[in-house]
């Protein structure tokens, strides 16, 4: 047989075996919704609500085995397998519990189990599904990465690649401020002379009188 036959082997024996587990699966859960909806009614459920009950124990089922496989590296992944072995264990007492009444009203303690599993079984899928949005959110938000600095090695330089460092540039030599000039003074004007006052004239004997 060559690699092409054998691959197409492969291919029909998985298809074969999908098929059988969905025919599988339909028909237990047909059978187990039958019967848990009978249990309901043995343990004094009103007939109209008993299909709830199947309904309760196999969707708590689902969602523990869904959980199970999206949480498969995370640390919730351990309380959906609880739950799902609880629920499997419930689901298969009940069937039994089913065959063992024989269509007679269970007894009170039975009564009391199969009212407890409902308000048991939303407890257990709202913690779950608490667990899933935790497990996202996880997931989802970005991760701090811290940012290691390498230092940043020197290439090494040979000889003869160095070039000649340039000579230094000699500062500028700082040049005096000039000194603003002094404004001349300004001379003060001369005061104006007063006018000279005329000698009236007066006459002067010559000799004696």
């Amino acid at each position: 047989m060559d690699i092409a036959e054998k691959s197409r082997a492969m291919v029909a024996a998985r298809l074969f075996a999908v098929t059988t587990t969905v025919a599988v699966g339909m028909a237990a859960f047909w059978l187990s919704f039958a019967t848990l909806r009978d249990l309901a009614i043995l343990a004094h459920i009103p007939a109209s609500d008993a299909w709830l009950f199947p309904m309760i124990v196999d969707g708590t089922i689902i969602e523990a085995t869904v959980g199970a496989l999206v949480l498969a590296n995370s640390p919730e992944r351990q309380w959906f397998r609880r739950v799902l072995v609880i629920g499997a264990i419930v689901s298969i007492a009940g069937n039994s519990l089913h065959a063992v009444a024989a269509g007679k009203s269970l007894p009170p303690w039975a009564c009391a189990l199969v009212a407890a599993i409902a308000p048991l079984s939303l407890l257990a899928d709202t913690h779950g599904l608490a667990l899933l949005f935790r497990a996202a959110q996880r997931v989802s938000a970005p991760v701090a990465e811290a940012v290691v600095e390498e230092p940043i090695e020197s290439d090494p330089v040979s000889v003869d690649t160095v070039e000649p460092a340039a000579s230094p540039v000699p500062a500028p030599t700082p040049q005096p401020l000039p000194v603003p000039a002094r404004a001349p003074a300004v001379a003060k004007p001369p005061r104006p002379a007063l006018p000279l006052q005329t000698m009236l004239p007066i006459s002067v004997p010559v000799g004696g009188a």
